[in-house]
C-alpha cells in the first residue's frame, strides 16, 4: 500500500494545479470562473478545468468537510451536507454571531426578493448597503446571481449555506411575510409593496 506522501506527488504539475485553485477559492470572497482561475494561475483553460475536477474529487460530500460546488457561473468552497448541524450550531443565534440589524434586514430582502442588486436593496432600506452585503458574501450566506438587464449592476440570493444554517430545505419554507410576527414592520410593508409590484 502507498504511503499517504505517495498518493500525490508533489511534483505532478495538475496537482499542483489543484492546489492552487484550492487556495484560491479559499481566499476569495465570491465565486471564481474558471477563465478566472487561469487568469490567476497563468495556466492554460484546459489545465484549469481538469485541475478543477481533479479538486472536485478530492473535496467531495463523504470525503471532505469542505465541497468544490459551480454555482452562479462560477466555482466556490462549501460546507458538506454532513457539516450542516455544526454551521447551525455556530450561527443558531445570527444577531450575538455579529449578524447586525442591518445585516439581517438586507439578509431578508434577499432571501424574499432575490436575485436583487445592491442598488435595488439600498433602494429598500433608504440607506446605502454595499459594505453589508459585502459582508453576507464573506460569510458566505448569499453569492453572485448574474447581472440585472438594466445597468448590468450584479444580483444577489441567498446561497445553501444559508439554507443550512437557518434549517431550510429550500426558500419555499420561509414563512409567509403576513406570518412574521416579530419581523419590523416597516420593512414587511416595504417587501409586500415590492413584491407585488414584480407580481403584476
Amino acid at each position: 500500500m502507498k504511503e499517504p506522501t505517495q498518493l500525490f506527488a508533489v511534483d505532478n504539475p495538475l496537482d499542483r494545479v489543484a492546489r492552487v485553485i484550492e487556495g484560491l477559492l479559499v481566499v476569495t470572497a465570491r465565486p471564481l470562473s474558471a477563465e478566472e482561475i487561469a487568469d490567476a494561475t497563468e495556466e492554460p483553460l484546459e489545465r484549469v478545468e481538469a485541475g478543477l475536477r481533479l479538486a472536485s474529487s478530492r473535496l467531495r460530500e463523504g470525503r471532505s468537510g469542505i465541497v468544490l460546488e459551480q454555482v452562479a457561473g462560477g466555482y466556490a468552497l462549501r460546507a458538506s451536507r454532513e457539516t450542516a448541524d455544526a454551521c447551525a450550531r455556530l450561527f443558531e443565534r445570527p444577531v450575538q454571531r455579529g449578524l447586525s440589524p442591518a445585516a439581517l434586514e438586507s439578509l431578508a430582502i434577499i432571501a424574499y426578493l432575490g436575485p436583487v442588486s445592491r442598488p435595488e436593496i439600498t433602494r429598500l432600506r433608504g440607506v446605502v448597503s454595499d459594505s453589508i452585503v459585502a459582508g453576507l458574501l464573506e460569510r458566505g450566506l448569499v453569492e453572485e446571481a448574474g447581472r440585472s438587464e438594466e445597468g448590468g449592476a450584479v444580483r444577489y440570493r441567498t446561497s445553501s449555506l444559508f439554507e443550512r444554517v437557518f434549517g431550510l430545505t429550500s426558500l419555499s419554507e420561509l414563512p409567509r411575510l403576513d406570518e412574521i410576527a416579530d419581523g419590523p414592520e416597516e420593512l414587511r410593508d416595504r417587501l409586500e409593496t415590492v413584491a407585488g409590484l414584480r407580481g403584476a
